[in-house]
């Protein structure tokens, strides 16, 4: 699936709030372009697109899925994530986790608008990260 351009469509991405889209994480540093911001482009045919924080459910589920984001990679300069650390995952193993029952919590000022059109927001919403949750 092929999506505008966010930056053409508005001037600067935008998150699914409707504001500007802001940073998930510059440590680790994330995003499908490590700018540490959930942008996408005609590249990101992976659509990582949610800033969500981890969680040891889904860092074990993601393994067993065969996307291990827990174990170092140095070849890669990629430390493993821990639980708290926030990552843009791919939209799809989002879903893919909440119908497993095990969707860690998102970001959502720092989730693009191009999740909307695979997500609605009052999921996203229901699964929105809080500071109380620190």
């Amino acid at each position: 699936m092929a999506f505008d351009d966010p930056v053409e469509r508005h001037g600067a991405p935008r998150n699914v709030l409707g504001g500007r889209l802001t940073a998930c994480s510059f440590d680790p540093m994330t995003g499908f372009y490590r700018d540490g911001c959930c942008n996408t482009g005609p590249e990101d045919t992976g659509l990582h697109l949610v800033c969500a924080v981890m969680t040891e459910d889904f860092l074990a589920f993601s393994r067993k899925r065969g996307n291990d984001l827990s174990t170092p990679r140095p070849e890669y300069d990629f430390n493993g994530l821990k639980p708290g650390d926030r990552w843009c995952l791919c939209a799809l193993r989002w879903v893919e986790a909440l119908q497993a029952g095990v969707a860690p919590p998102l970001v959502l000022e720092a989730t693009n608008e191009a999740t909307l059109l695979l997500i609605p927001l009052e999921i996203l919403k229901r699964h929105a990260w809080s500071a109380d949750e620190r």
